[in-house]
């Protein structure tokens, strides 16, 4: 992988502002800004590496808490030692603070600032880059990279908040900051109009340079666009474009489908993942220690971590796999043993002092708390799962159910026996929640489909009857208010609401 996707620390910093007066423009030599800055096709580059920035900080630290542990998939392990942790506990306890639709969890703000981040940075790029002369492949590359990462902040938005400001331009004067909300449908119909041109921009995998978004990323993401939306007709087509590429396959044994922290990354597997680098550049992940039970001894996180400098892990552990999910997976799925391990904390305050820990992304690195394995957003395993579904949707019974069994097949598992269309459309659901397990995809599932009251609501039930199964200690609980928000929107950020008057 080129180091060029992962910018300096320093560019994470870059701000575009622009000058202007009635009849002159003047920019002093040393400062950087829209009209300096914007003159040269290594300029660009520069700007579309620093779009990328903001997807280290969603993956790392947010959407594994508002895509995974806010569902059935994973849970904390509360650890009465340590204290408090609300903004991440009511999360995952379905108790998100709302008043007049707006909330001051902080892990909602920083998810829906990281956003606008990218969105800010591509605007900028998107509003100049046509106006300097440079290389034509060069430059449709470039544009497409803006227009896919500007399609996918807004989809996380949409589906996180429904109605969000829609900024394509970018602001220069405090006042074009606070835009009216957008209408959900008008947020879908950008998000379509920039990854639809993205497709028909950006190189394909073979063509691109690793961990840059590319013509199957966008067709991916458009198609998750279709079948979230219940567009099955459309979603089909673009999938079966990526199937038939001939750019992506499975890898032969699961496990393999995720990175190293320093190899097997941007595999044959992968259709977009984001990109870390283990080391000293600033560029490293830790989401694996965020996933660890605790608290945890320096010799119970060696085994684990595969360092050379292992230490005690205290404060809470987050993302713990819940024994919902853990029943999930069939007798004989290869992917359980791969996704999920376990470890005995000496000094939990549990009775049952063994936890579950998710296993696909503890890959042994050299410095604690330091890793470099990337994170993955579509899998080509992903590919046939929609597929499959998108047929079934439609009632093409026959022709899903191979794509199925491809995935069911890599998994050590026999062929589907499901024949209806009821029956396929279980399987299906059934199949993505361990296929795509820990991946973020579970909440969006839940509520794309319908089932977020059935589903939570008997969820919740049960770690409240049984809250030792839910690794609570004897004698603590969930808070008296969980599980009692499962609206399918989070609230806005009540910082952001200072700013604005329209929400």
């Amino acid at each position: 992988m080129k180091k060029r996707i992962i910018l300096a620390t320093w560019l994470t910093g870059l701000a575009i502002t622009s000058c202007q007066t009635d009849f002159l423009e003047i920019y002093p030599e040393t400062a950087l800004s829209s009209a300096t800055f914007f003159t040269r096709e290594a300029d660009f580059l520069q700007a579309v590496n620093a779009a990328y920035v903001p997807l280290r900080g969603i993956a790392n630290e947010r959407s594994w808490l508002l895509g995974e542990q806010h569902s059935d998939n994973t849970y904390y392990a509360r650890n009465t030692l340590f204290g408090a942790v609300d903004n991440t506990q009511n999360i995952a306890d379905f108790a998100v603070p709302s008043a007049q639709g707006i909330t001051t969890n902080t892990v909602v703000r920083d998810q829906y600032r990281l956003d606008y981040q990218i969105i800010a940075r591509t605007n900028q790029i998107l509003t100049t880059i046509d106006g300097v002369d440079f290389s034509a492949d060069s430059k449709n590359n470039l544009k497409g990279q803006a227009l896919f990462l500007r399609a996918y902040a807004y989809y996380e938005l949409v589906r996180y908040f429904g109605k969000v400001p829609l900024h394509l331009t970018p602001v220069t004067v405090r006042q074009e900051a606070a835009l009216p909300l957008a209408s959900v449908e008008e947020v879908y119909a950008q998000i379509i109009k920039d990854a639809s041109e993205a497709a028909t921009l950006l190189l394909p995998k073979s063509k691109q340079e690793p961990g840059r978004a590319t013509s199957g990323a966008a067709k991916m993401l458009l198609a998750d666009v279709y079948v979230f939306r219940k567009n099955w007709a459309e979603a089909e087509k673009l999938l079966k474009e990526i199937v038939t590429s001939g750019e992506y396959s499975l890898m032969p044994d699961y496990n393999n489908a995720f990175s190293n922290t320093s190899s097997n990354k941007n595999n044959q597997e992968s259709v977009f993942e984001i990109q870390f680098l283990e080391g000293s550049a600033g560029l490293n992940g830790n989401f694996m220690y965020r996933f660890l039970p605790r608290p945890m001894l320096a010799a119970e996180l060696a085994p684990i971590s595969g360092t050379s400098n292992p230490q005690l892990l205290s404060e809470e552990g987050n993302n713990i796999p819940t024994p919902d999910i853990i029943a999930a997976y069939e007798a004989g799925d290869k992917r359980k043993e791969a996704s999920i391990a376990y470890v005995t904390l000496s000094g939990s305050e549990r009775a049952n002092k063994v936890y579950p820990y998710i296993k696909k992304y503890a890959r042994p690195h050299a410095l604690h708390n330091n890793t470099g394995n990337n994170w993955p957003v579509y899998r080509y395993a992903e590919v046939l799962l929609f597929l499959a579904e998108a047929l079934i949707e439609q009632n093409k019974l026959s022709e899903a159910v191979p794509y199925l069994n491809q995935v069911r097949a890599r998994a050590g598992l026999a062929a589907t026996t499901a024949s209806s269309q009821a029956d396929l459309r279980t399987a299906i659901y059934r199949e993505r929640r361990v296929e795509l397990a820990f991946e973020n995809k579970r909440w969006f599932d839940l509520v794309r489909t319908g089932r977020v009251q059935e589903v939570i609501t008997a969820y919740g039930n049960r770690v409240k009857a049984n809250p030792q199964d839910y690794y609570f200690p004897q004698g603590a609980a969930p808070p008296s208010n969980a599980f009692t928000n499962l609206e399918i929107y989070y609230p806005l950020p009540a910082e952001e609401s200072i700013l604005t008057p329209h929400f």
